[in-house]
This record gives structure tokens, C-alpha cells and sequence, in this order.
């Protein structure tokens, strides 16, 4: 019985973030991130749209990619370093949240959320594709997502709300944080394998 019960939640899961929803929500945070990197002014029009064919290719080749890094990527001078141009646009993007997530400088000593990864694959694909680990999961209560990217942090967790409050009837704390980086390279190594 309990078998088939575990068996049922695995295929909700598998049914609830298909493969056409990642590709989706992909889109979706390159269309915001565009939308609030233009709006804040911090990219023309040319080097976003650039950053936009660069960003969907990779994605095209199975290897995730971020607008925002992409950017910032784009953006580098003699003068500055990748860590600190994503940290300034990572700030410019947050800005334009409500609220505005915060820097947590400890995410990359958290333990991975293994059991919730396993208990939602396609959340975890989906992580990986916006480049967004959880950072936390106290049992299915509360949990956290981080990005260098606040907009595809607060995507995953939107999704992840989604899908906990369907399978578990309770609606999840959800933090949304914004993390450097060397924690972001880390997480997502760990995280992802990447």
C-alpha cells in the first residue's frame, strides 16, 4: 500500500512539470530578465537581444545558461571580475522585485535537499534549467531557492509552491534569496552536476 502510494506521488510529480512546462518557464525567466534588465537600464537592447540567442542556444545543447550572467559576461572590463558584474546586475534585477530578495552568504554551506529532489524530479530538472537550486527544505514546510538571478529564483519557487500545495494540501514557506556568484558556481556543481 504504501508502495503505491509513493509510486502515485512520483507520477504527479513526473505529470506536473512536464518537459514542455521546463521549456516554458525557461522562456518565461528570459523574457522577465530581459524585461527587468531593460528597464533598469542595465543592457541595450542589442547586447540583450545577443545575450538571448546565446542563452536559448545553450539551452538547445542541454547546458543551462542564464540572461543575467550572459550579460554580465558580455559586460566585462579590465577592471571587474564575473562574480562582481553578476552581483551588481543580480541587485539591479532585484530591485525590481516585491519584495526584493536578500544576499544570504551562507547558502553554500547548506546541505543539499537530496530526499526533496527525489520526491520531485522535475522540480529538480527544473532547478537545473533556471539555474535556481533549493537551498533548503525543511520537510515540505518551508523552502528556500537561491540565483545570483532573483527573477529565476522566484520562478522555481512560484512552481514549487505550485506543486507542493497540490500534493500535500499545505502551502509551503518559500524563501527567495539571492546568492554570489562562487556560492551559485558551487550550488549548482553540487547541485546539478554542472
Amino acid at each position: 500500500m504504501q508502495t503505491a502510494l509513493l509510486e502515485s506521488q512520483l507520477e504527479l510529480s513526473r505529470q506536473a512539470v512536464s518537459h514542455r512546462d521546463i521549456a516554458e518557464l525557461v522562456e518565461t525567466c528570459i523574457e522577465h530578465t530581459a524585461e527587468a534588465l531593460l528597464h533598469t537600464h542595465s543592457a541595450s537592447r542589442g547586447d540583450v537581444a545577443h545575450a538571448i540567442a546565446t542563452v536559448r542556444r545553450a539551452h538547445a545543447q542541454g547546458q543551462p545558461d542564464d540572461l543575467m550572467a550572459a550579460i554580465a559576461r558580455m559586460q566585462l572590463d579590465d577592471g571587474q571580475g564575473l562574480a562582481e558584474a553578476v552581483g551588481i546586475l543580480g541587485g539591479r534585477l532585484a530591485a525590481t522585485l516585491n519584495p526584493a530578495p536578500q544576499m544570504i552568504p551562507f547558502a553554500g554551506r547548506l546541505v543539499a535537499p537530496s530526499s526533496f529532489y527525489e520526491s520531485f524530479d522535475r522540480l529538480h530538472q527544473l532547478a537545473r534549467a533556471l539555474l535556481a537550486p533549493v537551498i533548503f527544505a525543511e520537510d515540505v514546510a518551508s523552502i528556500g531557492v537561491g540565483s545570483p538571478n532573483p527573477i529565476a529564483a522566484a520562478l522555481l519557487a512560484g512552481k514549487i509552491q505550485e506543486l507542493v500545495s497540490r500534493r500535500f494540501e499545505i502551502r509551503p514557506f518559500m524563501t527567495i534569496a539571492r546568492i554570489d556568484y562562487e556560492t551559485w558556481t558551487l550550488l549548482t556543481h553540487r547541485h546539478f552536476e554542472l
